[in-house]
């Protein structure tokens, strides 16, 4: 593997991996104002969620690589702890990216951009109108990591008014993910869209009452599969328990199993092979109890050849 040693490497080039390595990145998009009163909008890809009692965003604009200088971001947050996250959504990324702008201090990129500044009801900088969420925050912290280029200036926010376009949720006042027409950053010039084809649901095994077996209770065979992925396998880790023994039997007379127990029953490589395969197909269709099944016919099978 290339192996990369931060110091080694031209800040640039280090930073060109970093963030082709972490991605994709959602964007805060800021708007800030200083004690004159000039309102700032910016938007950054260094930024997520990281609680939610209290309700906490971080965000961080970086020092100028070439310049060392600190974005009027950093400055405005220091003269005015406040500041709205926006979040952005493809219909207005080509006018975000206008406001990414290194324009001088004191022009105002809701004008330069064309979005429209909407009043907060707490704090002071106001709200990009066509974001679908707006947060207003209060600023807790900022914590600087350094004074060379390149290096963060984290803005720890405490969110203390939301506001949410009605259009995006659903039935149940939820945001609706396939409504928010996601954009997240990734390298270089590259960006992503999140739409429906890129949406879908992964079970969650959190609770206690409901946890998967793990690879480790898996059969041998399974794990060590030639023609599962990692991620195949995973998925039928997922389930609670082990099929029972009745529950194999009646899988005989399933046509697809039974013509590959008829075709393959004298050659183990091949029908663990067919059989693998075809619990592949299943996994892919999400019927994952049934793939294990089919994969437990095997091992089952495995079982009465070594006796």
């Amino acid at each position: 593997m290339l192996k990369i040693k931060p110091g080694e490497v031209p800040g640039s080039k280090l930073h060109e991996y970093l963030l082709s390595a972490v991605a994709p990145r959602p964007i805060a998009f800021v708007s800030t104002i200083d004690k004159e009163g000039n309102v700032n909008l910016a938007p950054f890809s260094f930024f997520n969620v990281f609680g939610s009692n209290p309700p906490t965003l971080i965000f961080s604009p970086a020092r100028s690589g070439k310049t060392l200088q600190t974005k009027n971001t950093h400055d405005n947050v220091l003269e005015v702890d406040e500041c709205v996250v926006n979040i952005a959504h493809y219909d207005m990324l080509y006018q975000m990216n206008l406001a990414a702008n290194m324009y001088p201090k004191g022009v105002n990129e809701f004008t330069k951009s064309g979005l429209t500044p909407v009043a907060s009801e707490i704090v002071k900088p106001p709200r990009v109108a066509e974001a679908h969420v707006q947060m207003e925050c209060k600023v807790k912290q900022v914590i600087e990591t350094g004074q060379g280029g390149g290096a963060g200036n984290l803005i720890i926010c405490e969110v203390v008014m939301m506001h949410i376009n009605e259009n995006v949720l659903d039935a149940n006042k939820s945001i609706d993910p396939f409504k928010m027409n996601y954009i997240a950053r990734m390298s270089k010039q590259y960006w992503c869209r999140i739409g429906e084809e890129n949406i879908f649901e992964v079970p969650a095994f959190r609770m206690a009452d409901n946890l998967g077996l793990g690879f480790d209770e898996l059969p041998e065979g399974i794990r060590k599969s030639k023609y599962l992925s990692g991620n195949d396998i995973a998925q039928i880790a997922t389930s609670e328990r082990l099929p029972e023994e009745k529950e194999l039997f009646e899988m005989g007379p399933v046509p697809e199993v039974k013509l590959l127990i008829d075709k393959y029953g004298n050659d183990f490589e091949d029908f663990e092979k067919e059989m693998h395969l075809l619990a592949k197909q299943e996994i892919e269709q999400s019927n994952i109890w049934f793939a294990f099944k089919i994969l437990m016919i095997v091992e089952l099978t495995r079982e009465s050849l070594i006796q």
